[in-house]
């Protein structure tokens, strides 16, 4: 049964390696390295969560019956299509959500100098955040992901979007072979937007380790930027790779063009309620 919930998201409170969340009118608690601190709510709101995700035994949901089968998010405009997995994932990545609107800002301002729509390449696209931001912002872009079920739920996210209809390539590949590709046939981008993952399997199972093949990835990004680039937006969740490592990969990759602004990602909620570090980005825009 699919229930409409779009009144979205929140973090409600985190730590003893667990965090709360509410999306829409379902609350979850899930796993969080990071939250080393004391929980601030009382024990008695944690367990009044709708379901709760265990790794331990085994990764395993408890009070996944209680969950829809899939429903609705609306987070800063934008609508989502959740539904539980057996890794704990549920579609979507709250972190990402600043990202997203400096997506759209970026995009609209290319626009607005150049007088065209910003091609835009999205790597390891999972369901199409990104995606989603660069398209409703007038962007033509390239979806790629190994995993077909994944470009497949980011394509039903675009219809919840009203954008079935917009310039948008569904690619389900491996990235590296992909680019080749595309190097190949003297493809360019304005914008390249990656979040590559610590371990990956490609649509053949090639392995991608991100600590080997990140650097050699980059350099591949680069043949690939246009002659009036927009930048290069690079995320990822890997802990060894902290803000300063993701600046100095695009430092390397770009030298002393254009600028470099890089952070943490975090989760977030209430004023009361402590932010939750997610992993890092950095942004090159030339």
């Amino acid at each position: 049964m699919k229930t409409a919930m779009t009144d979205g998201y929140e973090l409600l409170d985190s730590g003893a390696f667990q965090k709360l969340e509410r999306f829409g009118k379902v609350v979850l608690s899930r796993p969080c390295a990071q939250a080393v601190w004391r929980q601030a709510l009382p024990a008695a709101v944690w367990q009044r969560a709708t379901a709760t995700f265990f790794r331990e035994g085994g990764n395993q949901w408890r009070g996944r019956d209680r969950l829809p089968e899939t429903w609705e998010l609306n987070v800063d405009g934008t609508r989502f299509m959740l539904s539980s997995t057996d890794f704990g994932h549920l579609g979507i990545f709250p972190e990402q959500r600043d990202q997203w609107q400096r997506i759209r800002e970026v995009c609209a301002g290319y626009r607005q100098r150049h007088g065209r729509s910003p091609r835009v390449l999205n790597l390891f696209a999972y369901s199409g955040g990104s995606t989603l931001a660069a398209a409703l912002a007038g962007a033509e872009v390239c979806h790629v992901d190994a995993s077909k079920g994944m470009v497949d739920w980011a394509r039903k996210n675009a219809v919840l979007n009203g954008l079935e209809d917009k310039p948008v390539r569904w690619i389900v590949d491996d990235v590296t072979k992909f680019l080749d590709r595309e190097h190949r046939r003297e493809r360019t981008y304005d914008l390249i937007i990656l979040d590559p993952p610590s371990y990956g399997r490609g649509a053949k199972g090639e392995i991608f380790k991100i600590e080997n093949d990140l650097p050699p990835l980059l350099d591949l990004i680069g043949r690939l930027m246009s002659p009036e680039p927009l930048g290069v937006l690079l995320t990822c969740h890997t802990p060894e790779l902290t803000p300063i490592s993701l600046h100095h990969l695009l430092l390397q990759q770009f030298g002393g063009q254009g600028t470099l602004e890089q952070g943490e990602m975090q989760l977030r909620g209430g004023d009361q309620v402590l932010p939750v570090p997610s992993g890092s980005f950095c942004w090159w825009l030339a």
